[in-house]
């Protein structure tokens, strides 16, 4: 073997010799290091922080989901389930936005401008139903008292959280259609009022998920 084969073979030993021990390190090793550290630090957050009712995973803490009645044949569009508090918007808006039924493979905002005619004329039928659907016999809600999430999306249109005013909106209706009084339904909300962060971070928010499990649990209990 001449000096120039000898050389080449000595450069791709070298070279495989890397690839392997870089593969143990990169593509063994350091994921097993940080699962394991992540499994002890952070164990909830690490196995998709799972929010459990009755056994069973029922979603994320991260993710907003949806409370809709079954889709009739011919709808495109399934109809709010009322007796369940309800998210925020999920892009959903109008017919054409992105994620009507907060599929977590799109996720994104309308990418329309404040003054679009499209996205005000959602705005507005949004805030029409959040006023027919929270008023019950005794309690009207009047449109100024509509907060704006509860007729727009998030930025990821994903958002599980509603803002603590929009979940006291729905209080009258909720307890309504749960045949409760509406002293157990507030209470279940203040008890669900996530505060800011360190005491001044973000907004306070409510968990809808978490609400309704919470719910569930004052209905059947």
């Amino acid at each position: 073997m001449n000096n120039s084969a000898a050389n080449t073979a000595r450069v791709l030993w070298a070279g495989l010799r890397a690839l392997l021990v870089l593969t143990v390190i990169t593509g063994v090793l350091y994921p097993l290091a940080v699962t394991g550290i992540a499994q002890l630090a952070f164990p909830g957050k690490s196995n998709g922080s799972e929010i459990k009712s009755e056994g069973k995973v029922v979603g994320s803490e991260p993710i907003g989901q949806t409370y809709n009645l079954p889709l009739k044949e011919g709808e495109e569009t399934a109809a709010p389930d009322l007796k369940w508090f309800q998210p925020r918007p999920s892009n959903g808006l109008g017919s054409n936005s992105v994620n009507t039924q907060y599929s977590i493979i799109l996720s994104g905002a309308t990418n329309r401008s404040g003054d679009n005619a499209d996205l005000i004329q959602w705005v507005r039928d949004a805030k029409a139903a959040v006023v027919k659907d929270n008023s019950v016999s005794g309690h009207t809600v009047k449109p100024s008292d509509v907060p704006a999430d509860a007729v727009t999306s998030s930025g990821s249109g994903l958002d599980p959280h509603i803002s603590p005013e929009y979940a006291k909106l729905q209080v009258h209706r909720v307890a309504e259609r749960n045949h409760l009084t509406v002293a157990q339904v507030d209470k279940l909300v203040a008890d669900h009022t996530d505060g800011r962060i360190l005491g001044f971070i973000g907004e306070p928010r409510v968990n809808v998920l978490q609400l309704n499990i919470a719910l569930k649990e004052l209905t059947t209990g």
